[in-house]
C-alpha cells in the first residue's frame, strides 16, 4: 500500500455547495478504488492525502490532474505504508467554514482531540503544518 500528498490551487474560490459536490464525488470514486484519505481546503488552496494500492492511487491522481477545479497541482510526497492512517475515511474533509460543514459526515470536528494520533509520519506532519498555516478549525 502507498500514500500520496499533493497541494493545488482552486481555479476559483469555492462555495460551500461546490465543496460539498467535490467531496461527494471524491468519496464515490475513492470508495470504488479502495482509497482513503483527508482533504483540506483553505483560502483557495487544497491539500490532500490519499492512501491505497499504487494502481488505484495513480488512477485517482490522474483524474485529479484533469479536474478543471484544480490548477498548479504539486505532488509533495509519496511512499509506502504498512497500514492506513485514515482507515475509515473515504475522504475526511475540513474547511474554514466549520459551521456549515460540521454537519457533513467525515467532517473533522474542531473540538475533537487527537483525531490522527501522535503520528510522526511525514503525511501527518505535512497536513498539520497546512492546518496551522491556514488556521483551519481542526484539532490534532
Amino acid at each position: 500500500m502507498e500514500y500520496l500528498v499533493y497541494v493545488s490551487t482552486a481555479k476559483k474560490m469555492m462555495t460551500d455547495e461546490e465543496l460539498l459536490e467535490l467531496l461527494t464525488q471524491a468519496r464515490e470514486k475513492n470508495a470504488i478504488h479502495g482509497i482513503t484519505g483527508l482533504l483540506l481546503y483553505g483560502e483557495g488552496t487544497f491539500m490532500q492525502a490519499l492512501e491505497g494500492e499504487k494502481d488505484d492511487l495513480e488512477k485517482i491522481f490522474a483524474a485529479i490532474e484533469l479536474d478543471i477545479r484544480h490548477r498548479n497541482i504539486i505532488k509533495l510526497i509519496t511512499g509506502k505504508i504498512t497500514e492506513r492512517v485514515f482507515p475509515n475515511w473515504t475522504m475526511a474533509f475540513s474547511s474554514v467554514d466549520a459551521e456549515t460543514l460540521a454537519t457533513i459526515e467525515g467532517y473533522l470536528n474542531p473540538t475533537s482531540k487527537n483525531f490522527v494520533g501522535d503520528s510522526k509520519h511525514p503525511t501527518i506532519i505535512m497536513l498539520k503544518t497546512f492546518v496551522d498555516t491556514n488556521k483551519l478549525s481542526v484539532s490534532f
